[in-house]
């Protein structure tokens, strides 16, 4: 089935995908896996749950996460961004109905109830949006578009909107990165840069100002003695702190058993007090080794959109990476965003694989797309004679 001389899909899937890359997030998600037996049963107990309820769905979520990469990383290039329309299209539509069906939790409408599960759309559109706006700017930068950047400038617009008014100021964030990386790629100049930079910083000041529930989050923050709710927070530094280089072991840390969403925002944080600092950065070091093999990889791709669209991925995997780490460690105010394949999440999850798989799909050196270039058919990019 796997033999090299043989045609068959699964043939020629095994012997292009980048299998070091596929092993790093499978590898992931069995971290994950693994965090979710050691936080989640105390969380689940404090809610009235079974000790297992959240690890059950986990285990669940993992084993719908696992077609949806593999199947995703069998697409081409074209068909990778035709799936990318739809996704887009549907997640966005959905997006704008959120605001009128949605489930509201804690103020904000971001989850739409759908067969009786939540689902939160933005999830969904952030790799759509990265694959689509990485075509639209490759079309551009190639003449092939003339308002391929406007137009997905526009797009960025309509779903930076809905995401406002849910409100949900991390996902505008991610956008709002995931469009200015786009920008950056395809190599504007320092002026517009700094241009930019500048406007992302007064679009915090005004969301400062326009969105009470982030200015508390940012007041207590800064002034955490000023009365705001850090109780999760102190708890998440306390589980860093109690467990030393080597941690407590399964099941012995104590702060982790207070910590409201141990299982979730702060597993990273359950996990140095269950198995230390050593083990939280070789988890750091496995999520730097996806990012920079994704990025790797993007630069060995023969077609401007594939490198676009990989390396757009990439960033938005690791800002999302960051964001969560960050918060963990006290560097930047709370938000709920999660660490991917390891925080508990549904949606999360499964918009996490179709992320990746769209990676994996972009990654693969098939020759019939090595053709299209007008390149010999080569495994290695580095092999090909100069022309």
């Amino acid at each position: 089935m796997f033999a090299r001389d043989r045609k068959t899909p699964i043939a020629e899937w095994w012997w292009t995908i980048d299998k070091q890359l596929l092993a790093a997030l499978l590898l992931l998600m069995a971290v994950g896996m693994l965090l979710s037996f050691a936080a989640s049963p105390p969380v689940a107990e404090r809610l009235g749950l079974s000790p297992w309820h959240f690890v059950i769905r986990h285990a669940v979520f993992d084993l719908l996460a696992i077609p949806v990469l593999l199947g995703t990383s069998f697409l081409t290039h074209r068909q990778a961004r035709i799936l990318g329309v739809v996704v887009l299209v549907g997640s966005v539509v959905l997006l704008w109905l959120t605001l009128r069906l949605g489930v509201e939790v804690k103020g904000a409408k971001r989850w739409v109830s759908l067969a009786g599960n939540t689902v939160q759309p933005s999830e969904f559109v952030k790799p759509a949006f990265a694959v689509i706006g990485a075509w639209l700017f490759s079309e551009a930068m190639q003449g092939k578009g003339v308002f391929a950047r406007s137009i997905a400038t526009g797009l960025m617009f309509i779903i930076v909107a809905g995401l406002l008014l849910q409100p949900d100021i991390g996902q505008t964030a991610l956008i709002l990165a995931t469009w200015a990386a786009l920008l950056f790629l395809s190599g504007i100049s320092w002026f517009v840069i700094f241009g930019l930079a500048g406007a992302g910083v007064g679009l915090l000041f005004g969301a400062y100002y326009f969105f009470p529930h982030f200015a508390k989050r940012i007041d207590t923050f800064i002034n955490p003695e000023g009365g705001g709710n850090t109780y999760q927070v102190d708890k998440a530094l306390n589980s860093l702190l109690e467990g030393g280089w080597f941690g407590r072991g399964p099941g012995e840390s104590m702060a982790k058993k207070v910590i409201p969403d141990a299982h979730a925002d702060y597993v990273f944080s359950a996990a140095a007090g269950e198995f230390g600092i050593l083990f939280c950065l070789c988890l750091v070091a496995l999520i730097a080794f996806i990012v920079l093999r994704a990025l790797s990889a993007a630069q060995q791709q023969q077609t401007l959109y594939a490198r676009l669209a990989v390396s757009t991925i990439a960033i938005q995997f690791a800002l999302q990476c960051a964001i969560n780490l960050a918060v963990n460690l006290n560097l930047i105010p709370p938000k709920g965003m999660t660490l991917p394949f390891v925080s508990y999440g549904g949606t999360s999850t499964l918009a996490i694989a179709f992320a990746m798989g769209l990676m994996l799909a972009l990654t693969r050196m098939r020759p019939e797309e090595r053709m299209a270039t007008g390149l010999p058919i080569y495994r290695n990019p580095a092999a090909v004679p100069a022309e």
